[in-house]
């Protein structure tokens, strides 16, 4: 078990992140075959990882118990970038990537030696991975990210943080200890952390599945990676949408069926491959039926079913 202690220097700073690389070393993992594929989740090209000169990081990464931390520094929020990440792996000090490379149990063809060319040798890896395997899919990843922080943000608004981590994730829970409240993650390892200034980081996922991941060795920032919502469920679970499609139309079928979670106009169209005007249209037509509402989130107007439109959709 590990606890996060909400301390009152700490309690106030739990939020939301997203870490594109955090998102990168899941998927080269299930690449690797070492966590499971989320059922919704179009699957990794392995061939093309395969054939990538990402030899080190492929190894590095075996190790089916341990993870380098420093290959995922911590995010700033949710608009933290790969290249910010990036940028922070090549300034790890040498000692620190020494001593992380120190606690794999797989051979590493002698990256210790050097830690210092070992640090930037895995960042240029990094980054070719990145941008061959994620970078083309990371819009519509992204929005999968955004919509869990927008739904777990107005829970976090309305309940507090009680709410916020209810549901996060069946190995995660809120918890009373020795006359404190704590996050508390069920997990292999134990320790106890009470929380600092830097708070605890809420890091959606959509390769992290199906168990959670957690950060919790200094010197790195206290996270809790989970998998975002809907990542789950199964293809098969999905309803038929062939009666739906009858009565309004296939096009209009898919999008009231997409929407599991608000999302923006431009999301959806990525997510079904259509040009947003003609998504828009749709939109439009199935929120006059009845069947769709609309909220603002800064400048982004999302949509979300009603319960007429979830009856519907869920036949």
């Amino acid at each position: 078990m590990i606890e996060f202690t909400l301390t009152p220097l700490g309690a106030h700073r739990v939020r939301f992140a997203i870490s594109p690389l955090e998102e990168l070393l899941a998927a080269l993992r299930i690449g690797l075959g070492l966590h499971g594929h989320p059922p919704r989740v179009a699957r990794l090209d392995v061939d093309t990882m395969a054939g990538l000169p990402i030899a080190e990081l492929l190894s590095v990464l075996g190790d089916p118990h341990y993870i380098c931390e420093f290959l995922s520094p911590p995010t700033t929020g949710p608009g933290t970038t790969v290249e910010a990440q990036l940028a922070e792996v090549r300034r790890t000090p040498t000692a620190q990537v020494a001593t992380e490379l120190d606690t794999l149990n797989v051979e590493t063809g002698g990256l210790q030696a050097d830690p210092g060319r070992a640090r930037d040798l895995l960042a240029s890896q990094l980054e070719i991975a990145w941008r061959e395997l994620i970078a083309p899919r990371w819009p519509v990843l992204r929005d999968i990210l955004d919509a869990d922080i927008g739904f777990r943000s107005g829970q976090l608004a309305v309940g507090g943080l009680d709410a916020a981590i209810d549901g996060l994730h069946p190995d995660v829970r809120m918890a009373e200890r020795a006359g404190a409240n704590a996050v508390v993650v069920r997990n292999p390892a134990r320790a106890r952390v009470p929380l600092d200034r830097r708070g605890l980081l809420l890091v959606p996922s959509v390769f992290t599945w199906p168990r959670t991941s957690v950060i919790a060795v200094a010197p790195w920032q206290p996270s809790i990676i989970y998998s975002a919502r809907g990542i789950a469920g199964t293809s098969a679970a999905r309803p038929d949408n062939t009666g739906l499609a009858r009565v309004m139309g296939q096009t209009k079928a898919r999008t009231l069926t997409a929407l599991d979670e608000p999302m923006s106009t431009s999301a959806l169209a990525r997510l079904l491959g259509l040009a947003p005007s003609t998504v828009s249209s749709h939109l439009a037509a199935l929120r006059a039926g009845g069947l769709l509402t609309t909220a603002r989130r800064g400048h982004v107007v999302l949509y979300a079913r009603t319960r007429l439109g979830d009856e519907l959709a869920h036949g």
